[in-house]
């Protein structure tokens, strides 16, 4: 009998949030097969039960059609953007869009949400998320170790204040790395940095 694995389905990063079209949907249900397993996470990702053997067809022909295909499971998942409302430029839509080529989909102890707001008004929640990147004008605040489960809900903390653009993605990545490296078996991101201290991680991220 053939395997199956979970792939993870999203749209591209866009004004607006995260839109699929009609056209997308039906293209889904035609391309993975209408007997195909599809759940709604919580994380903007539809995953997906295809055949192994069909993965990379099934992957190559959703990008076809303007869809973005990553691994599912113990992975970064793809950016939990924000809906852009104050326009593309003033809320750093591309910078979100290179943010997100740079960590969807990066193996790691847990899986891991990377949230973005394009302002204060945090509409993509970054303070509950793994790590959270907040533009400030023409700056990024970096929080990291916001956990939305469970009956002890915590905020993310500031690691970061007033970063440029050029330093956001090395900080972000440099963050995700030193994770894979440090963290004891599938120790949870949040309590990670607990163990760590903001200290050690404000020095990784410089």
């Amino acid at each position: 009998m053939e395997g199956k694995v979970k792939i993870a389905i999203s749209p591209v990063i866009q004004l607006g949030g995260s839109l699929f079209t009609p056209y997308q949907l039906v293209q889904i249900g035609n391309i993975i097969g209408t007997d195909a397993k599809v759940e709604m996470t919580s994380f903007k990702q539809l995953y997906a039960e295809v055949p192994i053997e069909q993965r990379e067809a099934i992957k190559e022909e959703l990008e076809r059609n303007g869809l973005e295909v990553n691994p599912a499971g113990f992975v970064t998942k793809s950016l939990i953007a924000c809906n852009f409302c104050k326009g593309a430029e003033e809320a750093g839509l591309e910078t979100a869009k290179t943010l997100n080529k740079s960590i969807a989909g990066i193996e790691t102890p847990t899986p891991l949400k990377i949230g973005y707001a394009g302002c204060a008004l945090g509409t993509s929640e970054p303070l509950i998320k793994d790590i959270g990147v907040v533009k400030m004008r023409d700056k990024f605040d970096i929080y990291v170790g916001g956990e939305p489960k469970g009956l002890k809900t915590s905020f993310a903390k500031l690691l970061h204040s007033g970063i440029s653009e050029d330093q956001l993605i090395p900080a972000v990545t440099a963050i995700i790395d030193f994770y894979k490296e440090h963290a004891k078996g599938k120790e949870k991101f949040s309590k990670f940095v607990n163990r760590i201290s903001l200290e050690q991680l404000q020095r990784i991220a410089d």
